[in-house]
């Protein structure tokens, strides 16, 4: 869904089960592939089948990505990204009890040593930190708001099943739940300096119908 566009940028909220860009076994029903029928221009730099990509989420994540339609912009928004210079904020269930209402989970990221589709925390990795804050606890449950401040991949999925608090849902680091078809992690708030005007742009998403769903089934906690 575009929510957003103008001469440089364009702005989606990206439903779940949608691949960024092409990939090994992907390479048709992109998102990239989808705005490149709508904004042919976007051939003209970048990646080939990754016209106008400068940051990604997963297939499973649901939520708000900025996309640049002009060379300029690309090259500008990319550094913003590279700098750390874009706000994003996400929403996350994860499974069982926060105990501290705000903190950093700081654990250097690679690849898994012998699963290598999967990312883990290794002390050779990159390094990587996510602040995040509790907001709601339920019976089991907690729902936070995380806040990357680098851009690894799973950073935040992977982040959460370090510290035994692994994404409700999520296939690959956590498990399956009944209620849910993909990891409970939303792309909520996206605030970047815009290529053209350079003001500060914010852009805000609500949590999608299925997670909302599977979110208003829960209890809350047992009061002591």
């Amino acid at each position: 869904v575009i929510v957003h566009e103008d001469a440089d940028v364009v702005v989606v909220d990206k439903p779940p089960g949608v691949t960024v860009h092409s990939a090994a076994g992907q390479t048709d029903g992109t998102l990239a592939n989808g705005l490149l029928a709508l904004y042919p221009e976007m051939e003209e730099f970048g990646e080939p089948g990754r016209a106008g990509i400068v940051h990604r989420l997963d297939k499973g994540t649901s939520g708000l990505m900025v996309v640049a339609r002009n060379e300029a912009a690309h090259v500008d928004l990319t550094a913003q990204f590279r700098e750390r210079l874009v706000a994003k904020r996400y929403q996350a269930l994860v499974v069982g009890k926060v105990a501290d209402d705000e903190a950093v989970i700081e654990a250097a990221l690679g690849r898994h040593p012998r699963r290598r589709q999967r990312m883990a925390a290794v002390s050779r990795g990159r390094s990587a930190s996510t602040p995040y804050r509790v907001l709601e606890r339920y019976r089991g449950y907690t729902l936070v708001e995380a806040s990357p401040r680098t851009g690894r991949t799973h950073q935040i999925r992977v982040h959460f099943a370090a510290i035994n608090h692994p994404l409700a849902g999520d296939p690959t680091y956590g498990r399956r739940q009944s209620g849910l078809t993909r990891q409970f992690l939303h792309a909520a708030f996206l605030a970047f300096r815009h290529p053209g005007s350079r003001d500060i742009v914010e852009f805000h998403s609500e949590l999608p119908p299925d997670l909302r769903r599977f979110l208003y089934g829960l209890e809350p906690p047992r009061q002591r």
